[in-house]
């Protein structure tokens, strides 16, 4: 205070007081917001659900003479139809580790 202040009387003292300790409070809000939002932004970025996994080397083998007519994906399994000597022919694959699921020979009718 400079000389020419006059000391507040104890009501607007007390006024004072209570408009700091609201600011302290509105203060301390704003910053742990603030710092909430940063985290979860922070926490996003760093562990992201649906991240690429890493591509694995795997070889699926097929026969020499076939021919891939389509490829589906779904439920993590690979289906592909192929067209052989024998016919037509659905391979599964596991979509992780391309081994080998399951098989289905569709063949012609005599």
């Amino acid at each position: 205070m400079s000389d020419d202040e006059k000391p507040l009387d104890p009501e607007a003292a007390r006024q004072v007081a209570q408009v700091r300790r609201l600011m302290m409070i509105a203060s301390a809000t704003t910053f742990l917001a603030v710092a909430v939002v940063l985290g979860v932004i922070g926490y996003r970025v760093f562990h992201i659900e649906g991240r690429v996994p890493q591509l694995s080397a795997a070889r699926a083998t097929l026969p020499a003479d076939a021919k891939v007519l389509s490829t589906a994906l779904g439920d993590g399994q690979l289906a592909l139809t192929i067209e052989t000597a024998a016919g037509i022919e659905i391979r599964l694959f596991d979509a992780h580790s391309l081994k080998p699921a399951g098989r289905v020979l569709l063949s012609r009718e005599p």
